[in-house]
């Protein structure tokens, strides 16, 4: 039960294409390539989106509600009984 042997995956590529036609299988490929190119495109303009986001924007100031933190309840700290 070791590994295959170049004439196994030859016989499965073989059988691959003779069910699916190559046809399908070169718009299969294409089609993979294009969602491939999208997805990385979509993931420069986030990052560009984000630089402008991060340059455009104020620092935020970090202030803290006394009133809130009074009547906050930690859920882990309560137990039943």
């Amino acid at each position: 039960m070791g590994t295959f042997s170049i004439w196994h995956w030859l016989i499965v590529l073989l059988i691959v294409v003779m069910v699916f036609g190559t046809k399908k299988l070169k718009n299969l490929g294409s089609d993979l390539g294009g969602a491939v190119k999208g997805f990385k495109d979509g993931m420069k303009e986030g990052d560009m989106a984000d630089a402008d986001k991060a340059a455009s924007a104020p620092a935020a100031q970090v202030t803290q509600d006394t009133s809130a933190a009074k009547n906050t309840i930690d859920v882990e700290a309560k137990t039943k009984s």
